[in-house]
C-alpha cells in the first residue's frame, strides 16, 4: 500500500464526514444568527432561546437527511471493507 492510496483514504473518509456533517452544521449556524440578531434587537438573553430552536433545526435536518447521510456512509465503508484483500498485498 503506498502512500498515495493512503492519502486518497484520508481524503475520501474526510469527504464523506464533510458532506454527512455540513447540512447540519450549516443550517444550525444560520439558525443561531438568526436567533443572536433577534435576541440583539429585542434584548432578550434567555438561554432556551438560542437553544431549542437549533435542536429543532438539527432533529429536521437529521430527520430528512439522515438516510441520504447513512447510506453514503455505509456505501464508502462497504467499498473500504471490499479493498481490504488489495491492501494485504
Amino acid at each position: 500500500m503506498s502512500v498515495g492510496e493512503i492519502n486518497n483514504l484520508m481524503r475520501g473518509a474526510v469527504m464523506q464526514v464533510i458532506q454527512a456533517v455540513l447540512p447540519v452544521l450549516g443550517l444550525a449556524l444560520i439558525v443561531g444568527l438568526i436567533v443572536a440578531i433577534f435576541q440583539a434587537v429585542t434584548s432578550i438573553q434567555e438561554q432556551t432561546l438560542t437553544f431549542l430552536p437549533k435542536l429543532i433545526v438539527i432533529l429536521l435536518v437529521i430527520g430528512l437527511l439522515g438516510g441520504f447521510m447513512f447510506s453514503n456512509l455505509g456505501q464508502y465503508t462497504i467499498t473500504l471493507f471490499s479493498r481490504i484483500p488489495d491492501f494485504a498485498k
